[in-house]
């Protein structure tokens, strides 16, 4: 680095930075010329059904009234944000699920002004981490940095599309690391920089001095609804991970490891005479699961995972939540002072959940699951959007699909074989001691 230079005013205030004749300046702009052609503007749209009065909804009210039936009418609804080209070679795209959510057609914009459909290749709303391919020749993409070698005060650069106003960026340093439990994500380890991070960057790249990926761009603390310097970055480590489930399966296929656990508090450290200060101390153990076979129990306390340092219970989740089912995880742990080791095998768990629009387009909005609910066999809607259209045609959370396209279903593998994506889709839904059938097309 070139030396500098601080000269002092008249009025003895420090003055801009001196450099002698002659000399280059200090500037981004070569390390931002490779990389900003890796960051691309992403807009979406998706049609949206607009809901008229419930009444005109009613068939009996429309019949009494001898209204005649209106065509459905819909808005559409346009958004913008920013991706990260990852693979030059398969086109893919990086982004944030909540850039692409819902979603009936994606555009990705290049830096070279090259406007191109994009496809969804798998999402992962837990971590709000999405992939999507676009189609095209001499893609630029971003080395990936090892993010667990970040220190916080490292410079950093944000690339994105703040507000759609075009690539935009922004400098600053890392303000902390490790941040969770702030409720943005199910799966959270932020980085925190204070690079300006506004509306539209989320999805692009936060990047260091040298031009490599380090995270991506996904939330800011924003009290007054504009950056405040707080903005908060996914590492790199974690997207990667997450990417090589999401490009070979569509999703993550997050594993069990069948313990509850809890911060380990000052409290705690003195209730139970503990010389260990740090760490996550198991509160339950679910019966015959992998925590269990491999030896843990309800007031041990984890101190590392796999190698990975275990602070409190957010860790423990992070660390397990990106593993895949069948891998083993290596953990050190106390029981009461003595300091012990095992090796559990990552399970499958009991209740799997799907996201219903991965089984046919009709069921956007809905989160199933395979139940015996009053010993009743079949695929649970858990949860259900209520701007869905499937809420308005009326289905309901706690609905038990037991039979489709006329075949009696037990559990979600047995749905998914009779279910054809792009056909109609007669559903018999079981609520309480009722029954009625759905047709959805």
């Amino acid at each position: 680095m070139l030396p500098l230079y601080l000269g002092l005013s008249s009025a003895g205030h420090s003055a801009l930075p001196l450099y002698a004749e002659g000399q280059a300046l200090p500037s981004l702009a070569p390390m931002l010329e490779r990389s900003m052609p890796a960051v691309v503007n992403i807009s979406t749209s998706t049609n949206i059904e607009i809901s008229d009065n419930p009444l005109l909804q009613d068939p009996f009210f429309r019949h009494f009234y001898n209204l005649p039936n209106q065509p459905r009418r819909q808005q559409q609804k346009n958004s913008l944000g920013s991706g990260v080209i990852i693979d030059s070679s398969q086109g893919l795209v990086l982004t944030n699920n909540h850039v692409i959510d819902k979603a009936d057609k994606i555009t990705v914009t290049l830096n070279d002004g090259r406007q191109l459909n994009a496809e969804l290749v798998g999402t992962d709303p837990e971590a709000d981490v999405a992939i999507i391919r676009i189609s095209a020749d001499h893609l630029t993409q971003l080395a990936i940095a090892d993010s667990s070698q970040l220190k916080v005060g490292d410079f950093v650069v944000a690339i994105g599309n703040p507000f759609g106003l075009g690539q935009t960026v922004t400098s600053g340093i890392i303000s902390a690391l490790g941040r969770s439990g702030l409720g943005i994500e199910g799966y959270e380890d932020f980085i925190q920089t204070d690079a300006s991070i506004n509306p539209g960057n989320s999805g692009g790249a936060l990047v260091n001095l040298r031009g490599e990926f380090v995270g991506m761009n996904t939330a800011i603390l924003a009290p007054t609804g504009g950056n405040v310097g707080i903005g908060f970055a996914i590492p790199a480590n974690m997207v990667m991970s997450i990417k090589e489930s999401l490009v070979k399966h569509g999703e993550v296929r997050r594993g069990l490891l069948g313990v509850t656990t809890q911060d380990l508090t000052p409290e705690l450290v003195n209730a139970f005479s503990l010389k260990n200060k740090h760490g996550a101390v198991i509160s339950r153990i679910e019966s015959n699961s992998p925590a269990e076979k491999a030896g843990l129990e309800p007031g041990d306390i984890i101190v590392t995972a796999n190698g990975h340092s275990v602070k409190d219970s957010h860790d423990i989740r992070n660390i397990i939540g990106l593993m895949q089912i069948g891998d083993n995880v290596d953990i050190e742990y106390f029981h009461g002072n003595d300091k012990k080791r095992t090796t559990a095998t990552i399970g499958k768990p009991e209740h799997p959940q799907l996201a219903g629009e991965k089984l046919h387009r009709k069921l956007r909005g809905t989160i199933l699951s395979s139940t015996d609910r009053n010993q009743i066999e079949g695929v649970l809607i858990e949860k259900i959007d209520t701007a869905s259209e499937v809420w308005r045609i009326g289905l309901r959370p706690g609905d038990v699909i037991v039979s489709a396209n006329r075949y009696r279903i037990r559990n979600l593998d047995e749905l998914k074989q009779v279910v054809n994506p792009g056909g109609a889709l007669l559903i018999n839904i079981q609520r309480g001691q009722e029954g009625f059938f759905v047709v959805l097309q």
